[in-house]
């Protein structure tokens, strides 16, 4: 904010009734008070105490507020008949509609108000988390707009909350999507306490719809109940349940909204991590070293070898799928899809563990300086990254003893047991490697890019003119030539118009030549370690994006190969690979971003 603008602006009255004792200076920072630290002598020391207090009884609040959802979601599973799905819905919608008239009134008060973001912390909300919620939030409205269609087919034996509920959703996700857009980078400065209740209203609020669509799994027992339905039918039993007529929008919005689901649960972590940050940027001064001068951006300079292997393991991961989810759909897979799967993922695990493993030990080679300044994006993104890698490797060590217990020499299994240890050590090579380079210091080379020449583009300037002359010379040849020639006129345009194409097509040919070259050199140019650093990097984000995409469309045979599920039974399993599946999706989605902040900054 300019000198200018800031002189012109009506002082609040915060700024009128500041005590003496402020430092000079200060005239538009607005320290922090709470009754609790009054007769604090300093006013920093004042300011860092109610900071704390005012995190405090933040906390508390979405403490309760999610301890009370969760006792309404518990209470819903395991006594249906007191506490149903549409009183949970009610609660919901309750904290939903509280939580958007906070943003309502941040967006047009809190924000609008003098001197209220001096700062913003230029490593939060990164241009891929904001497109990840723009990305997420845009599938969970067509979510609820497809629960809505369901719902209103079969409203004859469908409760109203069904339709209302979902309706206050999308408003909250637009709203909360709008905010967290324009806003995420924020370090307010007045309203601290009350802002900072009202995020964590908003957080409390994400936390439980989360668990909502973790235990909730109403859409895929109607469409058993269905199905006992049609054969109830078969064996000439009439009964009256809620089933989808046999119509093609209905099927349409069914099979949309199991397809769309898990979306739904990304939104909702994801905003979850962006309101923490905002949270705990408020009352934050950064001061100017802190901002660096130099921003790494991302270009696809130094890989080669890394997109290569990351694309090979894309398209057979995706060929994979594909026969996988045919044969999950026509009936239930056989034996032999299982094998193919897991034996892809036992080949490309050991193959990213490795990679991990060397980019590591390439961080430990470095002499870069490690980043020690406070940033609580970081921090967030290392907490996210153990927290979320819970899920998979929870999920490993309950299929390894329900194999261990079993049959461990039968191949499927040995195929499972292998693929589960694969993937704890996968996990925390992977969280090793990025949490390592996202404490080193951005490699800066200015003069890099002067370095990084274009070979050939004397020649193509050299050569463009002369053909230029000579095919203007030739115009001009065409323009004197005697009217009575018309045919020997069209077999010279004819003859340009050839002419005019080979010199596009030299052009051409001589762009790509110059391009290429100027890789080849850049290429060349990086040190050894920045080249590796980058190919596995790259490859990493390939292998994670395959690997988010396969469980996220609907490839589940941790659910569908039946051995956990016969050795836990279906409700224990159901509830492990609920909770652990979401948060795997979730891991394999952040850590591409993580990986990309190392590529960028190696």
């Amino acid at each position: 904010m300019s000198g200018n603008k800031v002189s012109r602006q009506k002082p609040c009255h915060h700024c009128k009734s500041r005590s003496a004792s402020a430092p000079p200076g200060t005239s538009t920072i607005h320290y922090e008070k709470f009754w609790l630290y009054r007769h604090c002598s300093s006013v920093q020391q004042r300011d860092r105490q109610a900071q704390k207090a005012g995190q405090l009884f933040s906390g508390l609040l979405a403490m309760n507020v999610v301890f009370l959802g969760s006792a309404f979601i518990s209470s819903m599973i395991f006594n249906h008949v007191s506490i149903t799905l549409a009183d949970v819905w009610i609660l919901l919608s309750i904290l939903k509609v509280l939580s958007l008239c906070w943003i309502i009134y941040y967006l047009l008060g809190t924000s609008r108000q003098p001197h209220a973001v001096l700062y913003q912390d230029s490593h939060a909300g990164p241009i891929w988390i904001r497109g990840s919620v723009l990305l997420f939030g845009s599938f969970s409205i067509l979510l609820n707009v497809f629960q809505i269609g369901y719902s209103a087919i079969l409203i004859q034996c469908k409760s109203r909350v069904e339709i209302v509920f979902p309706s206050i959703e999308i408003l909250f996700i637009c709203t909360q999507a709008f905010f967290l857009w324009h806003h995420s980078k924020d370090c307010i400065q007045v309203q601290h306490n009350f802002t900072r209740c009202g995020l964590m209203l908003t957080i409390a609020t994400n936390l439980l719809l989360w668990l909502l669509a973790v235990t909730n799994d109403t859409i895929h027992m109607e469409i058993e109940s269905q199905l006992r339905e049609v054969e109830r039918r078969f064996a000439g039993n009439e009964t009256t349940l809620c089933t989808c007529p046999n119509t093609t929008i209905c099927k349409v919005f069914q099979k949309g909204y199991i397809l769309l689901y898990p979306f739904n649960t990304e939104y909702c972590l994801v905003c979850c991590s962006v309101l923490y940050v905002v949270w705990k940027n408020i009352g934050r001064r950064i001061s100017h070293h802190h901002v660096p001068h130099i921003k790494p951006k991302f270009k696809l300079q130094g890989v080669v070898f890394g997109p290569l292997l990351g694309a090979t393991a894309v398209i057979i991961g995706i060929c994979v799928f594909m026969m996988y989810q045919i044969q999950a759909t026509g009936s239930a897979p056989n034996r032999q899809v299982f094998v193919m799967y897991y034996s892809y993922y036992i080949v490309l695990l050991p193959l990213m563990s490795v990679g991990a493993v060397i980019g590591t030990i390439i961080h430990a080679l470095e002499k870069k300086e490690l980043d020690t300044l406070k940033n609580p994006t970081r921090s967030l993104d290392v907490i996210l990254l153990m927290g979320a890698a819970l899920g998979q490797i929870g999920m490993s060590y309950f299929s390894i003893v329900a194999i261990v217990a079993t049959d461990p020499k039968d191949l499927l299994n040995s195929l499972i047991l292998s693929y589960s240890v694969l993937l704890i050590f996968q996990n925390i090579t992977q969280n090793v490697f990025i949490i390592d380079g996202l404490h080193r210091q951005p490699f800066v080379a200015a003069t890099e890019a002067r370095h990084t020449g274009h070979p050939g583009q004397h020649t193509v300037a050299s050569e463009l003119p002369g053909e230029e002359e000579t095919a203007t010379s030739s115009k001009q040849e065409h323009t004197e030539m005697p009217p009575g020639k018309e045919e020997e006129m069209k077999e010279e345009q004819n003859h340009e118009a050839c002419d005019q194409r080979r010199v596009s097509m030299l052009e051409l040919g001589q762009e790509i030549r110059k391009v290429s070259l100027s890789y080849i050199h850049s290429y060349s140019h990086l040190s050894w370690k920045r080249r590796a650093l980058r190919e596995i990097s790259f490859f990493l984000v390939l292998c994670n994006i395959i690997l988010w995409i396969m469980p996220t469309f609907g490839a589940h045979p941790v659910f569908e190969n039946g051995l956990e599920k016969s050795f836990y039974g279906y409700s224990t399993w159901f509830a492990i690979v609920n909770f652990g599946l979401p948060l795997g999706v979730f891991y394999r989605m952040h850590s591409v971003g993580g990986l990309l902040e190392v590529y960028v900054t190696a």
